[in-house]
């Protein structure tokens, strides 16, 4: 015989009709927003879980395309940083050039674009769709 804290296995038909409080323990009924017997409600905020922050796409966007990318944007932050950021770069470079040092303007320019479109695009990224609780 083998000890264990762990419940058992052995699950009867009214035990897949409940599920136990995430606080105390006690059994309620499977879709429960609250517990009867302690504090605990279901919220109905969203988790930071699967949830890109805006303020940390924009501080990634330092070097452009890792917000994008961060965001669940793979491909346009992959074309950021391997067609984008060196285009503009040479074209910054030749209009530094040609202009006295004013196309040195544009490389700042698209950096702050890159941002600010980072900072107002929706994410990819996905909550989870349910909650799977501890996993023994």
């Amino acid at each position: 015989m083998e000890y264990t804290d762990a419940p058992s296995t052995e699950a009867t038909s009214d035990q897949h009709d409940q599920m136990p409080c995430p606080y105390c323990g006690h059994l309620l009924p499977k879709g429960a927003q609250a517990c009867d017997r302690c504090d605990w409600t279901r919220s109905a905020t969203e988790t930071a879980e699967g949830k890109a922050s805006d303020a940390m796409a924009v501080l990634l966007s330092i070097i452009p395309g890792l917000g994008h990318i961060y965001k669940g944007h793979k491909l346009l932050g992959a074309l950021l940083i391997f067609v984008g950021t060196p285009m503009a770069i040479l074209i910054a470079a030749l209009t530094f050039t040609f202009t006295a040092g004013f196309g040195g303007l544009l490389l700042p320019l698209y950096w702050f674009g890159v941002m600010f479109h980072v900072y107002g695009i929706e994410d990819r990224v996905g909550s989870p769709k349910e909650d799977e609780g501890e996993q023994y």
